[in-house]
């Protein structure tokens, strides 16, 4: 807060706990300890009882940010540096989603399922004009962290083709009839769409009940535990079950619209995009950041192998280099001997005069000569790499798969080809 967000700790500690609720988030961010709320709305605990620590699927977001992979700007009062993007591995914005509001304009994403959004991010790498249809056949809609059943596609259509439209999201429910004359029949819930509130949803029903605006419901019932949601609604015998559960649908929020505008930030500017405009750009994204790191890597390995070649030939002539350090009187004339006399430069030098005596065994030696062996391999790997942008795409391609495998799950929101209400 002191170093880059000088606005209060009310913003980022929301943020945070956002971050580690797994029903807010399809692939959390932090791994909380404390109480962080909950689905029926409860706050969490004050800032001093919680605390949290990075998933590693949050650090995948942030590798390589120390190998100059991305731009850093001064902080609000100039004294640190920022980044003003992460390297990111991972296509967070479509995985997680995101909402917020600006000055005459808003953003709401939905998360999607990070095995399907990595394979688009293939398919786009195969062929950059792939078509909304192709993707839809690899990413067929959100996937929404409390699951639901998605009713219909052409909202998802028009929402990968445009950047805005809905998506219809229903709770799941079924019916379990009575197996004695005793009782009527049960709606247990045990799914409800994204973003709703379960115990104001109950409440909810529980007015409408009294009001008489939905007749049939004799008892409410909320069984959920750590396991997952389960509310119970005991039917008055000789109520038709279908009946009740089309209300619900119609009249609550079992049933939910999910509105999308895929607003986001390109080159500064505020810009809708469409799933085709966000697989591009993320792509572009990584192939800056894998360039940028591999010339970082390819410097570093050069200037290590200068120095090892400086070491070897410092080995190779040891007596020579010796006689030259003891016959010089200070640190800096010894210096200037070894450049002098060896033909080295200044790096070379320095490392020379701080090589450690264990150096000089001939098992040392040959680590000196493997270590320089391993790093040409890097070397030419990375020129290789840096010679083409197919090898980088090939590169996207490897560590794309890879994450998908390492953090990819199932899919929890089911999706229905029909889009109407149960006939009643």
């Amino acid at each position: 807060m002191g170093k880059y967000h000088p606005h209060g700790d009310s913003s980022i500690y929301d943020t945070i706990v956002k971050m580690a609720q797994p029903f807010s988030y399809r692939h959390m961010l932090v791994q909380g300890q404390g109480n962080f709320g909950s689905i029926d709305g409860d706050s969490a605990a004050a800032s001093r009882y919680t605390e949290v620590r990075l998933f590693p699927y949050a650090e995948a977001l942030l590798e390589d940010i120390d190998k100059e992979t991305v731009d850093f700007v001064p902080n609000y009062d100039e004294s640190l540096k920022e980044p003003t993007v992460l390297p990111a591995k991972i296509p967070n914005l479509l995985v997680n989603g995101t909402d917020g509001i600006a000055v005459g304009m808003a953003t709401k994403m939905p998360p999607h399922n990070l095995k399907e959004v990595c394979a688009a991010v293939s398919a786009y790498l195969d062929n950059p004009e792939v078509t909304v249809e192709d993707l839809m056949r690899i990413m067929p809609g959100p996937d929404f962290p409390t699951g639901g059943i998605m009713m219909g596609v052409e909202g998802v259509k028009n929402i990968y083709a445009t950047g805005q439209g809905r998506v219809i999201v229903r709770g799941v429910a079924e019916i379990e009839e009575s197996e004695s004359g005793n009782r009527g029949d049960r709606i247990i819930v045990t799914e409800l769409p994204y973003q709703v509130n379960k115990a104001q949803w109950i409440s909810n029903i529980a007015e409408m009940v009294k009001e008489k605006r939905i007749d049939g419901i004799t008892d409410i019932r909320d069984e959920s535990d750590k396991e997952g949601i389960r509310v119970v609604f005991e039917l008055r015998k000789g109520t038709m079950a279908p009946v009740i559960l089309n209300n619900l649908y119609k009249n609550t929020a079992l049933e939910s619209s999910f509105w999308t505008s895929n607003l986001a930030i390109v080159d500064g500017q505020p810009k809708i995009l469409n799933l085709h405009g966000l697989l591009g750009h993320f792509v572009q994204h990584r192939i800056e950041v894998i360039r940028r790191r591999s010339e970082f890597d390819l410097k570093k390995a050069q200037e290590r192998v200068h120095l090892l070649d400086g070491l070897l030939l410092a080995l190779a002539r040891i007596d020579e280099v010796i006689a030259a350090i003891r016959g010089s009187d200070t640190v800096d004339n010894a210096r200037l001997t070894l450049i002098s006399r060896f033909g080295l430069d200044e790096p070379q030098a320095n490392a020379i005069l701080q090589m450690q005596l264990r150096r000089l065994a001939a098992l040392e030696q040959q680590k000196i000569t493997d270590e320089k062996a391993g790093l040409m391999a890097e070397i030419n790997r990375l020129t290789t790499l840096l010679s083409s942008e197919a090898n980088i795409k090939d590169e996207i391609r490897r560590e794309t798969t890879e994450i998908s495998e390492k953090f990819g799950d199932k899919r929890r929101t089911r999706i229905s080809n029909a889009a109407g209400d149960i006939s009643t």
